[in-house]
């Protein structure tokens, strides 16, 4: 096994904002994150906060309504 220096191990790449985030939403991506509210190191509120994002190209189609055809 042979080790290289950190420098050389990757070949230099730079990705756009806009690919990384185009790559992160189409796999999705979990936010998590604890607020708490305390004073004199009584804690009187928590509050743990978690969200999905996703894009919604892949999603299911919405249900069609049955009640007749749209103009």
């Amino acid at each position: 096994m042979t080790v290289t220096p950190r420098d050389e191990s990757l070949p230099g790449r730079q990705v756009a904002l806009v690919d990384l985030l185009d790559r992160l939403l189409a796999g999705g991506v979990v936010i998590t994150g604890d607020v708490v509210l305390s004073i004199a190191d009584i804690d009187l509120v928590r509050i743990s906060l978690r969200a999905l994002v996703t894009s919604v190209a892949g999603g299911p189609d919405p249900p069609s309504h049955s009640g007749g055809e749209r103009p």
